[in-house]
């Protein structure tokens, strides 16, 4: 009985403690690592939503580009900082491609992190050079057709959403089209422009200004939805090609170990700052809508997320080390 009692108590002062340290959260600036390069989805994303956050904490967010190595670089910093709140990382997609895409990454994506809340995501848009007679998804895969290893598509690199866009496309609508990685998504949008390549599968705010210019002719989105951005394009999927899918998506994360409670005050706080009409409009004009949900989404969405890239990857046999 005298045991129970003393358990009880341990009990009660842990979970006080935890409130407590919750409650009173952050008590210094917090560090958002972005292991990618100024003017990137994540990068924009931290920067346009820290400044809230610091209004709502009283506290400086320090948002640390840490590039390289297609993102594993920031993310073992991330993976291996102090589980106090005091560290985050906004990650995408190559957090969930990675592991499948190096034969050895320096992070285990399930084990080392816990979520905290979807920020943001954007569709692709699937883009054709003006000189491709395509009108439609269903145009360029009857010209695919004929054409079989003649058309090239551009992206930013091996291992690139861009590449496993197209690596997807050629698998789900049944094409052989001949993919082009250049040094960056620049290089790739201005071999797109200038003809030397035929297709690319552009973010939004990389592929709109361009099509407005009657630069590029706009195809289909790659999301499961209509983009708000340009709602007058089709999704692949809708477009004729059954089940195709891609986002470029932006979570935040916390070291595991990181107590739920600060994980709870996280999650709360980044989805209030997420729903401000201004936020969702600065965010809207880089071609990205917010989601926010709980940690617990964000959560199984990475497992989903982490079995498509290994079977996209497995089928595409691309590798990188």
């Amino acid at each position: 009985m005298r045991m129970a009692m003393i358990m009880c108590g341990v009990f009660l002062a842990a979970t006080v403690t935890g409130t407590h340290a919750a409650d009173s959260y952050p008590v210094k600036p917090v560090r958002i690592i972005v292991p990618f390069p100024s003017g990137a989805g994540p990068d924009v994303v931290s920067r346009t939503i820290s400044q809230k956050l610091t209004e709502r904490w009283g506290q400086q967010i320090v948002v640390d580009n840490r590039p390289g190595a297609g993102g594993n670089i920031g993310v073992e910093l991330a993976a291996k900082a102090a589980p106090d709140g005091y560290t985050l990382i906004l990650m995408s997609n190559h957090f969930t491609i990675n592991p499948s895409l190096f034969r050895k990454v320096p992070y285990d994506p399930l084990r080392d992190f816990a979520p905290v809340t979807m920020a943001a995501f954007t569709p692709n848009i699937l883009v054709a050079h003006p000189s491709l007679p395509v009108k439609s998804v269903k145009d360029l895969v009857r010209l695919a057709k004929t054409r079989p290893g003649q058309l090239n598509v551009s992206s930013g690199g091996n291992g690139s959403v861009g590449h496993l866009a197209v690596e997807m496309f050629k698998t789900a609508a049944g094409v052989d089209m001949v993919h082009v990685p250049y040094k960056g998504p620049v290089a790739a949008v201005t071999a797109l422009i200038s003809g030397e390549a035929s297709l690319g599968f552009l973010i939004v705010a990389a592929a709109l200004p361009h099509v407005k210019a009657n630069k590029l002719h706009a195809l289909a989105v790659t999301g499961k939805a209509r983009s708000p951005a340009a709602p007058e394009l089709p999704t692949v999927a809708e477009a004729g090609v059954p089940g195709y899918e891609i986002v470029a998506w932006q979570g935040v994360f916390a070291p595991a170990g990181t107590p739920p409670e600060i994980i709870s005050k996280l999650s709360a706080d980044i989805i209030a700052v997420l729903g401000m009409n201004e936020i969702r409009q600065a965010l809207s004009r880089q071609g990205l809508e917010t989601i926010g949900g709980p940690a617990a989404e964000l959560g199984a969405y990475i497992k989903e997320d982490l079995v498509k890239w290994a079977r996209v990857v497995k089928q595409a046999n691309v590798h990188i080390d």
